[in-house]
Formats: structure tokens, sequence, C-alpha cells
């Protein structure tokens, strides 16, 4: 089996997640979309450097400062530095090797 490991999930309500050292996918079919394995992957690479626990940490206290900021659970969440990251990067074939550590720290302040 080779990094990242990918482990289906159909109960999940989301299409993929990432875990590390995990990508959950709800659908087998999902395997194929490299942009969304990609978006997964570039979160496994933050986790790996924030050594895991504290991205957890800091991806929830994001989200609930976002939650207060925008009153919107959709909002909050896409609005997670994280995650704006994965998003503006995940259709680029060559970021997650020229990608830089830390990167995230960028989208903290939309």
């Amino acid at each position: 089996m080779k990094f990242p490991f990918i482990v289906i999930v159909p109960a999940m309500r989301v299409s993929g997640m990432a875990v590390f050292p995990f990508i959950f996918l709800k659908s087998k079919l999902y395997k194929q979309d490299n942009v969304l394995i990609r978006h997964e992957t570039i979160h496994l690479k933050q986790e790996l450097e924030l050594l895991i626990v504290p991205f957890y940490i800091l991806y929830l206290l994001n989200y609930l400062v976002n939650l207060v900021r925008y009153k919107s659970h959709n909002k909050a969440y896409f609005n997670i530095a994280f995650e704006r990251e994965a998003y503006k990067h995940e259709a680029d074939v060559n970021y997650l090797y020229q990608r830089k550590a830390h990167t995230w720290v960028k989208f903290l302040c939309p």
C-alpha cells in the first residue's frame, strides 16, 4: 500500500476527509478524483508539519472563530486557513512538490 492510505467509508457525509495517515473517501469512485485526492493530501502535509494533534486543535479553533465571525457553517468552513490553502491549490498538479512548509499561515486572514 502506498502513501496516502485510502479507506472507503460509504457512511460518510462528505466526499473525503484526511485524518493522518489516512484519506477517507465516501466512494471507491473518488479514488480517481485527482483533485480531491490532492486536496486531502495537502491536509496530510499540514497535519504532519504541525505534528498532527496541534493541527486538529488549530483547525477547530479557526472554525469556531469563523463561525462567530460569519454565523454560517459554510462560510466558517470555507474560511478555515487550512481549507483555503487546499482549495486554492487542489488543481495544481505540481503544488505538493513545490509547497513550502507552513504555507497555510498565509491564509489566516481572509
